[in-house]
């Protein structure tokens, strides 16, 4: 049977199959890898999948594989930077010709994927090999995935290498972990206390892992705005732009300081620390310093200043200042570009070297404009999109999937220099990890081969993730519909769900904006969809680890979904519109019953793949609607 080219990810640009499957004759040619190539862990797993062992031996012998394998890098081929021909002919032959080191990991990778996609022999080699003409290479540049790990959630090591290892395959090459306080800054344990953060050998150990998968590990850290985890604590309060604090949507109604005070030189002075601290750990000459949704800006400290200079101005000033720092330490800034943005007549004096993130999660977020605007003022940019997860449950994958698009469409039109996934954590960071796996696949398509995000609904989204994700677990139909379950409900809402709002929100009256027209019928519709989906979940494959606890992990999504929109329908029926304390003792003993299975569970499954701190912290937002239900 030919295997399906429509199942190599990214999709590649120019692809041709030939007509029926070849053998090696008896007698092949050496496989030729250089051995500091042949060392390079994709490149070894590639050849230790030609040989059909677990691992490579001696990668260069004639007897390394019955399909002889070629790398040629070679800066002539007539291909852009990061681009790859692979070939096998009609003998057996392998060739993967370069431009650059890149362009043959990139190749390798889709080699290895054409070789999953034959039957195996018993020993695990392919028994024959369709062959298979490639020419490819990438519309962006760098292609990115930015994980929030200081919402709660900080995965161990053994998760990041992990995720590292999928995205690598993906021909993502970019990784960045989104920090506001989840690093282990020497002298400011008291911020860091209890968020069981990376620490240097972390970092240092992450980066070097990135760094031989083709990945480059970017240090993320956070400058002016949501730094309330830090600002909180009394020897930091005295930066803060509003020490006596303002109710932001991270402070869950709290008043906290949020950003630092951009005209006091000790908030630089704080920020040459902490970089002096971070950078050194990353081989990377980039900084991602942040610098998005100063709310408090100009209504405190800087009042006088943002009065007489403009609030614009006050940040451009500080964002320069920090790239002066960041310059003499060798990197490039990168900023998330909403405030300069709304201040287009300042554009021109942005350090031209700095590079501006476009950001937005909708479906019909502007990027065309914004792209155009950034484009004529001569910055380069990303653009950057998300997965949609958080604050979700289960996924809004249908509007991840336009978003996606949409960025990949835009910042191709208007030369952008990079795509950036990003996946967030707000509110408990609940989502489990899989939940991402499908936008992260779709982006990782998109951002290599922007063709494909011309029609997004043709991306064989559930059969890539079975081949590609979780192989272990035929789970892909049952993450797509989980990731779309949300819309049975009746109601899309902007960055967030229906079921999310209801389960976490119990207190919350249902006459606010998003649920002032639920219907009793479609939530139970919904949870009934969930039930199913839940039912026809399937085993994992004897022995999988992974795809057992992919499986657990949808399973308590599901579960979710239904006590969400159970627990919705309940209040609807018997009218307990303003918080669910007004519902029966039996009814909410129940639900109580079942949030606390929930709780259980997600415990287990949070600790499978995350660090212990922030946990608790998580647990509270479940705890809270616990406590509702039982002591009204």
């Amino acid at each position: 049977m030919r295997p399906r080219s429509d199942l190599l990810a990214p999709p590649p640009r120019r692809c041709r199959t030939g007509d029926g499957p070849v053998r090696p004759a008896t007698s092949v040619e050496a496989t030729k890898v250089r051995p500091e190539l042949a060392g390079v862990p994709p490149i070894a797993a590639l050849l230790a999948e030609l040989r059909g062992s677990a691992s490579p031996q001696s990668p260069t012998d004639a007897s390394s594989g019955r399909f002889p394998l070629r790398l040629r890098e070679n800066p002539a081929a007539g291909l852009p930077a990061q681009g790859y021909r692979l070939r096998i002919d009609g003998g057996g032959a392998i060739e993967i010709v370069a431009p650059d080191r890149a362009g043959l990991l990139h190749g390798s990778a889709t080699l290895r994927q054409w070789l999953r996609l034959h039957p195996r022999s018993p020993g695990g080699a392919p028994e024959a090999l369709w062959p298979i003409d490639v020419e490819d290479w990438p519309d962006f540049r760098e292609r990115g995935v930015m994980l929030d790990v200081s919402r709660n959630k900080v995965p161990s090591l053994a998760t990041l290498k992990r995720l590292v290892d999928l995205l690598s395959s993906l021909k993502i090459n970019q990784l960045q972990l989104y920090t506001e306080h989840t690093f282990a800054y020497a002298g400011h344990e008291e911020v860091w206390r209890g968020a069981s953060p990376l620490t240097p050998h972390d970092v240092r150990a992450l980066d070097a892992w990135c760094a031989d998968r083709g990945v480059e590990l970017v240090p993320n850290q956070n400058s002016f705005g949501h730094l309330h985890r830090w600002l909180v604590h009394h020897p930091y309060r005295r930066l803060a732009e509003c020490p006596e604090g303002i109710v932001h949507p991270w402070s869950e109604g709290r008043r906290e300081p949020f950003s630092l005070c951009p005209i006091d030189p000790d908030s630089l002075r704080l920020l040459e620390d902490l970089y002096d601290q971070l950078l050194p750990c990353f081989r990377s000459n980039l900084l991602n310093v942040g610098l998005d949704e100063t709310f408090d800006l100009g209504l405190g400290r800087s009042r006088q200043a943002c009065e007489a200079r403009g609030r614009g101005r006050v940040y451009l000033d500080f964002l320069r200042a920090i790239h002066a720092r960041v310059s003499g330490w060798g990197r490039r800034v990168m900023f998330w570009g909403d405030i300069a943005l709304g201040h287009p007549e300042l554009l021109p004096e942005v350090p031209p070297d700095a590079i501006a993130l476009v950001w937005g999660y909708e479906a019909d977020h502007p990027f065309p404009a914004q792209c155009e605007a950034l484009a004529a003022s001569g910055l380069e940019f990303y653009v950057c999109p998300g997965t949609s997860s958080w604050l979700s449950l289960a996924g809004r994958l249908t509007n991840a999937v336009a978003n996606l698009a949409a960025a990949a469409r835009a910042g191709v039109e208007h030369g952008a220099r990079g795509f950036l996934v990003t996946d967030w954590g707000d509110r408990g960071h609940l989502q489990p990890l899989p939940i991402s796996y499908p936008p992260l696949v779709a982006g990782a398509c998109f951002a290599w081969n922007a063709e494909a995000a011309r029609a997004p609904e043709t991306l064989p989204i559930a059969e890539l993730l079975d081949t590609w994700a979780v192989p272990g677990l035929d789970s892909g139909t049952t993450l797509v519909a989980l990731g779309d379950l949300h819309l049975v409900t009746g109601r899309a809402l902007a960055n967030s769900t229906v079921p999310f709002h209801l389960l976490v929100g119990a207190a919350d009256p249902l006459t606010r904006r998003g649920l002032d027209r639920l219907d009793a019928a479609a939530l139970a519709a919904a949870s009934s969809e969930a039930a199913a989906l839940l039912a026809a979940l399937p085993a994992a494959r004897a022995g999988d680890a992974e795809g057992e606890l992919v499986r657990r992990e949808l399973a308590w999504a599901g579960e979710a979904v239904r006590l969400g929109c159970d627990l919705g329908r309940a209040r609807l029926e018997r009218g307990a519109i303003e918080d669910a304390r007004a519902l029966p003792e039996t009814v909410r003993h129940a639900l109580a019953n079942r949030l606390d299975e929930l709780t259980v569970s997600r415990r287990e499954l949070w600790l499978t793949r995350n660090r212990p701190g922030g946990l608790e912290s998580s647990l509270g937002y479940l705890k809270a609607v616990r406590e509702l239900l039982i002591t009204a």
